[in-house]
């Protein structure tokens, strides 16, 4: 780990000036960050600690929706009564998350903000990452790509998002609450990560002097018709091999709404909108769910070593779905 300048913010207004300046992170939990920087990929020469900035609330709001500091631990939001009995998508994916020690200490914001998930970028070893180098080259495409992505990728990165949570807030239709020194911003978390482009360095589309405040969720349409499913390579502590968030609204036998996410799939959380269309206006049955299961993994482009990701995707959403809607 490098040397680095460090300063505990005591306001917002604080924090955010000091992220004017080039090369500064903040620090909240640390849980991905203190990794990045022991191995070097992260090198700040400022870290600024947020932690006592008054961003650990959870708050109803008006309309019947949530607010969310970004401060707030993820166990804490996980086992929030109102998160339990309002927002069970969001809770389930929390806890399918890490482990409880990690979910006492990492944040909402700091899991907005966790880097893409690849062997070959957590390894200095490798010269050729596009995400620490950009223009060195994608040593993933040519090498061991089990855990890669099948959607959206580009020649230069094939990583994929790490994050639970996200593929949940996706689903739930969260927005982003972001502040810098110019003012502030709700960024539809359907817009805040990136596909990895010609700038795989980019995650997000938070801008450098910009500080996550807080999420914000819409009042939940789904009611108890929601699946979090998770397959990994272990039963605990494990980031997914394929995620799925599920959230069904049935009127008269018919779907009248529906969200299918996915994690673990691509650089962002990634929504399958032609599953959502097969489900929308049909009844909930074996038919419908096999359409969905199949359309949710049109378009995907598997690499070498991952071409069972397609299967295991289209399998999980039917899973999930008939989890959901309670279908036998």
């Amino acid at each position: 780990m490098q040397a680095f300048d460090y300063v505990r913010a005591r306001s917002i207004d604080e924090a955010v000036l000091n992220l004017r300046e080039p090369s500064t992170r903040c620090l909240a939990g640390g849980t991905n960050l203190l990794d990045l920087m022991k191995g070097d990929i992260e090198t700040p020469v400022r870290i600024v600690d947020i932690n006592r900035l008054p961003l650990n609330e959870i708050v109803p709001t008006a309309d019947g929706g949530l607010r969310i500091g970004a401060l707030v631990r993820n166990s804490d939001l996980a086992n929030h009564r109102y998160v339990r009995e309002r927002y069970p998508l969001l809770s389930r994916a929390l806890l399918a998350g890490a482990s409880p020690q990690l979910r006492n200490m990492a944040t909402v914001g700091g899991n907005l903000l966790q880097r893409t998930r690849c062997y070959y970028f957590y390894d200095t070893a490798y010269a050729a990452c596009n995400k620490r180098r950009p223009g060195s080259g994608c040593a993933a495409r040519e090498g061991y790509n089990r855990i890669h992505a099948i959607f959206g990728a580009s020649p230069q990165c094939v990583a994929t998002n790490p994050s639970d949570m996200s593929v949940a807030l996706l689903a739930l239709d969260a927005f982003v609450d972001v502040r810098s020194a110019r003012g502030s911003r709700r960024i539809p978390l359907t817009d805040f990560h990136r596909l990895p482009g010609s700038t795989p360095e980019r995650d997000t589309n938070l801008d450098r002097d910009e500080l996550i405040v807080g999420v914000i969720l819409p009042p939940s349409r789904f009611g108890g018709r929601v699946d979090y499913l998770k397959v990994r390579d272990r039963a605990s502590y494990a980031f997914a091999l394929v995620s799925v968030a599920t959230g069904l609204r049935v009127v008269d036998g018919r779907v009248a709404d529906a969200r299918v996410t996915l994690g673990g799939v691509a650089h962002k959380p990634w929504r399958a909108e032609a599953a959502e269309r097969a489900l929308i206006g049909r009844p909930l049955n074996n038919e419908t769910i096999a359409a969905a299961s199949d359309a949710a993994v049109v378009g995907a482009i598997p690499l070498r070593d991952n071409a069972f990701k397609v299967d295991l995707a289209r399998r999980t959403v039917a899973r999930s779905l008939r989890n959901a809607g309670a279908v036998a």
